[in-house]
């Protein structure tokens, strides 16, 4: 995906320009409903440790089919990735990205996760797990 200026439109605001270069390889989609009631917690898990992904994911209408990167707008939008620099008070970084907070209170969404390579990372097998919570 050669533009990547949807993530920080300040209607989806994914991502900060400034953190760019860890979403820039190919990028793998997958797609479902959010159950009203529930909060769903999406983690990618790269089978070789050393390979660096970054995860997003964004919810928009259940009858919506927009994709990145001709996304309009959207209800929510989280984003994982590595971080240069250890936080205080946040605990040190691993392999796997997280992203959490996709949530349906009365209505369900559709929420599209975007799987991608740090750096221009093109290809790497890793396992897709995602957890919904009833509330």
């Amino acid at each position: 995906m050669e533009d990547l200026s949807w993530a920080w439109n300040s209607s989806n605001a994914c991502f900060p320009a400034t953190q760019k270069s860890k979403f820039t390889g190919k990028h793998l989609f997958f797609t479902g409903i959010i159950p009203k009631y529930s909060e769903v917690t999406v983690t990618v898990i790269p089978d070789d440790p050393s390979q660096n992904f970054s995860v997003y994911a964004y919810e928009i209408g259940a009858n919506s089919d927009y994709l990145v990167p001709n996304l309009p707008r959207c209800i929510r939008c989280e984003a994982d990735h590595k971080r240069e620099r250890t936080f205080s008070g946040k605990a040190p970084q691993d392999h796997t990205r997280t992203v959490k907070d996709l949530v349906a209170i009365n209505n369900p969404y559709r929420m599209v996760i975007g799987v991608t390579g740090a750096d221009g990372l093109e290809e790497g097998a890793f396992t897709l797990v995602i957890s919904t919570q009833s509330r």
